[in-house]
């Protein structure tokens, strides 16, 4: 025999009445069905903003429009010319269309919530962008390792550069490092998908994997273990040939000559600035969600969450276009001609 709580309209009676264990477990069944069925998700990091709320918008607004602005006109300018057809700047393009997959995985949805006086997602709109933006940091880091190995071939091998990276391998690698992604976490939303959970409140911006598995009602190892087992394919299978990639144009620098070494730095500067940017935000998200930072300001709090995929996009076509001659060059042609 067990007791359960019997509940009337003005609320619950402080009364326990005997009820069948069978009947008990059967109410809690249906409890944790209705509870895995959970339509929307509520975010309460957002702060009663006001009246600021249109003024937020429109700062972010513009934001967007410069990213999708800057790193658009440099893929066309790639796109459109043939002197630029060569690997080093087919993986940036490749970089800087993941610029514009993950904005538009964050941008568009912040706009709609900044207005908004109910912060809410939608289930399926929330495992959605769990995928885009996961994809988007894990396409990022692996173009960056590619990026890096092309680096090293340019500097280390420049008589056999051709040879080792043709047109069909690095076709080849920009297709891996895009399906190499996209499975990956597809895994992770299947897991996602079967959870049950017991509550739809996140004190998130946007939707997070981690945050999601916290709302679970059943034991959640094989997800945490997956989560960290991915993590490590994110992070450490790219930095091993970025390591190695180094370790040898150093070396090159050190026993090479004074043009050498130039060159070097001329190339390889927007590639380390760019890879340094991304792993200082990835760093912070990481850290804020696998530990309590309660006693970090709110605004300090919304700035780290939104660093990585706010000022990479934007930071990506600034750096590339400053520092690379032929696409400063190019890009200001495009935008006479089209003058």
């Amino acid at each position: 025999m067990c007791w359960s709580c019997s509940r009337l309209r003005g609320g619950v009676v402080s009364v326990w009445m005997p009820i069948s264990c069978d009947k008990l477990r059967l109410r809690l069944k249906v409890i944790m069905v209705n509870s895995s069925q959970i339509p929307y998700f509520i975010l309460t990091a957002y702060l009663d903003m006001g009246y600021l709320k249109y003024l937020y918008f429109v700062i972010v607004l513009i934001l967007y429009i410069v990213i999708v602005v800057a790193n658009a006109l440099l893929i066309v300018t790639i796109c459109m010319k043939r002197s630029l057809h060569e690997p080093m700047y087919v993986f940036l393009c490749s970089l800087l269309v993941n610029e514009l997959y993950g904005s538009a995985g964050l941008f568009p949805f912040l706009l709609l919530q900044i207005t908004s006086d109910t912060h809410t997602i939608s289930r399926s709109m929330c495992f959605l962008q769990i995928y885009c933006l996961y994809t988007y940091a894990t396409v990022e880091f692996c173009n960056l390792a590619v990026m890096s190995y092309d680096r090293y071939l340019a500097i280390c091998c420049p008589l056999h550069y051709k040879a080792r990276l043709t047109s069909k391998k690095v076709a080849l690698l920009i297709a891996l490092v895009w399906l190499y992604s996209f499975i990956e976490f597809l895994i992770i939303l299947c897991l996602n998908l079967r959870l049950k959970l017991c509550g739809n409140v996140m004190d998130r911006l946007y939707c997070q994997n981690y945050y999601v598995t916290k709302l679970a009602c059943f034991d959640t190892t094989v997800n945490n273990f997956y989560g960290l087992f991915v993590i490590f394919l994110t992070v450490f299978v790219p930095l091993i040939p970025i390591l190695f990639s180094y370790t040898k144009i150093l070396r090159v620098c050190f026993n090479g000559s004074k043009e050498t070494r130039q060159k070097a730095v001329s190339t390889c500067i927007p590639h380390i600035a760019s890879l340094i940017n991304f792993s200082f935000g990835c760093c912070f998200e990481i850290l804020q969600s696998r530990f309590n930072m309660s006693g970090v300001p709110g605004i300090m709090r919304i700035v780290l969450s939104l660093y990585f995929l706010t000022i990479q996009p934007l930071f990506n076509p600034i750096i590339y276009g400053l520092r690379l001659s032929k696409i400063r060059q190019m890009c200001r042609n495009v935008v006479v001609c089209n003058k």
